[in-house]
């Protein structure tokens, strides 16, 4: 019996591991270490038409004054692209952009636009002449608002080049609605900053985190500059911290009349901040000033024992995406125009300070229409407000508005 068992158990121990009749063997099982990487698909490098970014879009919008609306019932004082009390046509717009690249080292950009925006978007030399002022009634309903081309030196990680005309690097909000959180466009891009010129711009990342831009420009909003020297632009671009972009960009140099010298300078701080999901946080702070800034000379009006002009302001943003097609958005602001030069609403040498708050609340309706209700409110130390003829006299320090906007977006 013994015997019998010791036998069986050394059957059992040699046939443990093998493979019943008919059945194939397992394959010895690959270690961790051993396994085989993933191949990864090689991604289809772009041709050249995938590299072109296109972007249109036409907008419509309905402004009300709630309260006693400026210049028989028309204007919306102080307001930039909403400044029409009643129904607007605002814009139409199509672009086409291409960023150099490694494949094609050659960019460009077209931006052509259409509507009573237009008006205000014009650059002298381009559809405006040096006689048009403010609100541009004469001025043409179309505008040329980029047309520029770039091309990548192989340089380092890559030097940059970008001539003709182009926006500015300056402030958080852009011309284009679709890409700001609110409607109405704040006091910093309405009398802070310019909005076009027409230069040239190196751009370099010395660091994958830094990018640092500069070069010469006519000046503000100039196609056909009005003196003999250039203006200077630049930008400081950080994104060292993960969800925290910082801008310091900035332009100086001479805006009078055949005049060289009392160069204007802008210093413009940006930061937005999205580590939160689907909330983004913003701040917007400016200071400028103007050596013997034009009006005050003319005026023979001095503040502070000069006729130099300061300006300074700061713009704080919050949106929340409640869902995929429900946004909304609240902007806190406060300006000042410390000699009344940049807004000329009040008396030069005059301190004017402004405030408002915005709330949007902007919903996707159907493809690429979307609605946005807005109401906003401005208020001032000064009577700057409903302005009402005969005389044309500025009769309160507050202004409330409620906005209707549509907008399609094409692509």
């Amino acid at each position: 019996m013994t015997r019998w068992l010791a036998m069986l158990i050394a059957v059992s121990f040699v046939t443990a591991g093998a493979p019943a009749y008919g059945q194939a063997p397992k394959p010895e099982e690959t270690k961790p270490a051993e396994a085989k990487p993933e191949e990864k698909k090689e991604e289809k490098p772009k041709t050249l038409w995938e590299e072109n970014v296109l972007f249109a879009y036409i907008e419509n919008s309905g402004v009300w004054n709630m309260g006693r609306s400026g210049r028989d019932h028309t204007n919306n004082e102080l307001r930039f692209y909403d400044n029409q009390d009643g129904y607007t046509f605002n814009i139409a717009e199509f672009s086409i952009k291409k960023d150099p690249s490694e494949k094609y080292p050659f960019g460009y950009g077209l931006v052509l636009t259409a509507g009573i925006d237009s008006q205000k978007n014009h650059a002298i030399g381009i559809f405006r002449s040096d006689t048009d002022s403010y609100p541009f009634r004469n001025t043409a309903k179309v505008d040329l608002q980029e047309a520029y081309a770039s091309y990548q030196i192989p340089i380092g990680s890559g030097l940059t080049v970008k001539a003709g005309k182009f926006v500015t690097l300056l402030g958080y909000e852009v011309i284009e609605s679709p890409n700001d959180l609110n409607f109405s466009r704040s006091f910093l891009f309405s009398f802070s900053i310019p909005l076009t010129h027409v230069g040239g711009l190196l751009s370099y990342s010395p660091l994958p985190w830094l990018s640092i831009t500069a070069g010469p420009v006519v000046g503000w909003d100039v196609a056909d500059d009005n003196n003999s020297r250039m203006s200077v632009t630049g930008q400081f671009a950080v994104t060292a911290v993960k969800d925290l972009a910082l801008t310091l960009n900035w332009i100086t140099g001479p805006e009078q009349f055949n005049q060289d010298g009392n160069p204007r300078t802008v210093l413009d701080f940006i930061a937005v901040y999205t580590g939160v999901k689907n909330l983004t946080l913003a701040l917007n702070v400016d200071y400028g000033w103007e050596y013997n800034e034009a009006s005050l000379v003319a005026s023979g009006t001095r503040s502070n024992s000069s006729n130099d002009a300061s300006w300074w302001g700061w713009a704080g943003y919050a949106a929340y995406d409640w869902t995929e097609k429900l946004r909304t958005a609240v902007r806190l602001e406060y300006f000042r125009d410390a000699e009344g030069a940049r807004t000329l609403a009040v008396p030069l040498g005059t301190k004017l300070d402004l405030y408002e708050v915005t709330a949007t609340i902007q919903y996707k309706i159907w493809k690429g229409l979307v609605g946005r209700v807005e109401y906003r409110h401005d208020s001032a130390n000064q009577k700057v407000f409903a302005i009402r003829a005969p005389g044309y006299v500025a009769t309160g320090k507050s202004q409330d508005t409620l906005t209707l906007a549509l907008y399609y977006s094409f692509f």
